[in-house]
């Protein structure tokens, strides 16, 4: 069975290396709606695949982009110091912040953070299926399970600016995922 959660962000970036004009030259946003889906072989107690509180850390991490400037890593020095000296909120991808690279990195960050969440009440093996990132009304891109296959890189390269950090509720919920350190299922007992 699958299961669906969506959430939403307001982003801006510059997508370099594109065919628009547009878009690799202009800094510019979107309102994005992030659809994540999880799928499993059994369904728990409460006949679910699994209670949506378990997607705090999802929720946190979406929400990391919100109001948040996406920065490339290959970004020039010129640009990434215009960036950080005029935003607090940046995301720093290792991948272009297009919609297919969105896409892509959720898939992969969110289907650690479900591997690396406690479930406790009767789950079958709850895993992330795939990550439809809308950046317009009219388009979306979206990874799948076997798309994790395309990552060339690490948690250790997305890095979030101190004013992202601070707005976390749980302060070592990133490091803690780093450190492939569980987390403890506090909503349900």
């Amino acid at each position: 069975m699958i299961i669906r959660k969506l959430f939403k962000f307001e982003g801006a970036h510059i997508v370099r290396n594109c065919s628009s004009k547009r878009c690799k030259e202009n800094i510019h946003g979107h309102s994005y709606i992030v659809e994540v889906f999880i799928k499993s072989n059994k369904l728990d107690k409460g006949y679910m695949v699994m209670d949506f509180t378990l997607l705090d850390k999802v929720k946190t991490f979406v929400d990391s982009f919100d109001h948040s400037y996406s920065l490339w890593n290959i970004e020039d020095a010129e640009m990434r110091q215009f960036i950080q000296k005029y935003n607090k909120r940046i995301a720093e991808m290792p991948i272009s912040p297009s919609a297919e690279g969105y896409a892509l990195l959720f898939a992969f960050v969110i289907d650690k953070i479900i591997k690396n969440t406690e479930f406790a009440n009767g789950e079958g093996n709850v895993m992330m299926s795939s990550v439809r990132v809308h950046e317009t009304a009219t388009g979306y891109a979206e990874a799948y399970r076997e798309d994790l296959d395309l990552i060339d890189f690490t948690l250790n390269d997305i890095i979030f600016s101190e004013a992202i950090v601070e707005e976390w509720k749980d302060k070592d919920w990133w490091e803690d995922l780093l450190n492939d350190k569980k987390f403890i299922n506090q909503f349900l007992s």
